[in-house]
């Protein structure tokens, strides 16, 4: 019995405090301000949502929190033979799925945005082919430099997917009605979970230390400032030229990490 009381807070802590809810939020906030502040060339603040929370957003806050509690962050309650990278892929996956059925009319380039994502869920289990293995700490741990390939095209890809599926390329719903910019809460709850889930995925484990905190926060928030500058980049394309992008270049090239992965893992056998 007490076993299981220890086993109910451990994972209350971890879904409501860290690195679930709280550190989803306060990640999510300062990343946000900061994508807002470097992306608009004015200076005025971007003001809060108005509307109450949607269904979308609280399924997307819930898909968060299971991604979120994954990842290999220090200190994190959930044991790690616990945590599974495919929990974490199809938490986040369900957050789009989520807006596409739900509000598909506000969402921009339907189609392609579920072909990214189908990419980005490439990027995500391809570094699992030869360690066997769906636990988020093995993965970032394996430094076999057969895999070096497989790991560097996954990561690639992995990037190139972010700005789309963060809503930070230029394409907008015919739907959307220009105006002052507002904090986007969606956002906001899965800045963490995305650059969290790289950091745990490429980067190998950081020690369950206050060292190891602040390297753990430091690289996700080096990948937020990454994704950041991609989307800066891919706003000042335009969206004729994002598009033909996406389309023409992004999906060959995950075809191509998909011929690397099922390759190495002949090879590796």
């Amino acid at each position: 019995m007490i076993q299981i009381l220890a086993g109910i807070a451990t994972h209350s802590v971890a879904l409501l405090l860290y690195p679930g809810l709280a550190a989803m939020i306060a990640f999510g906030i300062l990343v946000e301000l900061a994508w807002m502040r470097l992306s608009r060339r004015d200076s005025e603040w971007p003001e809060l949502p108005r509307r109450r929370p949607s269904p979308v957003l609280g399924t997307v806050a819930l898909c968060g929190l299971l991604a979120s509690v994954q990842l290999a962050a220090p200190f994190n309650p959930v044991p790690g033979e616990e945590r599974s990278i495919v929990l974490a892929s199809v938490g986040l996956a369900f957050t789009v799925w989520a807006e596409l059925a739900l509000t598909v009319e506000f969402v921009a380039e339907p189609g392609l945005l579920l072909v990214i994502q189908l990419c980005w869920l490439l990027a995500v289990l391809g570094p699992a082919v030869q360690p066997e293995s769906l636990r988020p700490q093995v993965l970032g741990n394996v430094l076999v430099p057969g895999l070096l390939p497989v790991k560097v095209a996954c990561a690639f890809l992995y990037l190139l997917c972010l700005p789309a599926l963060l809503r930070l390329w230029p394409l907008a719903p015919p739907t959307e009605r220009r105006g002052r910019q507002r904090l986007d809460g969606r956002r906001i709850l899965t800045w963490f979970p995305y650059c969290g889930l790289f950091t745990t995925l490429f980067v190998p484990p950081s020690a369950d230390d206050a060292a190891g905190v602040v390297r753990f926060f430091a690289l996700t928030f080096l990948v937020a400032a990454v994704v950041i500058v991609a989307g800066i980049v891919v706003q000042r394309r335009g969206a004729a030229i994002v598009r033909g992008t996406y389309t023409r270049a992004v999906t060959p090239f995950a075809a191509l990490v998909l011929a690397i992965v099922v390759v190495t893992s002949i090879l590796m056998r």
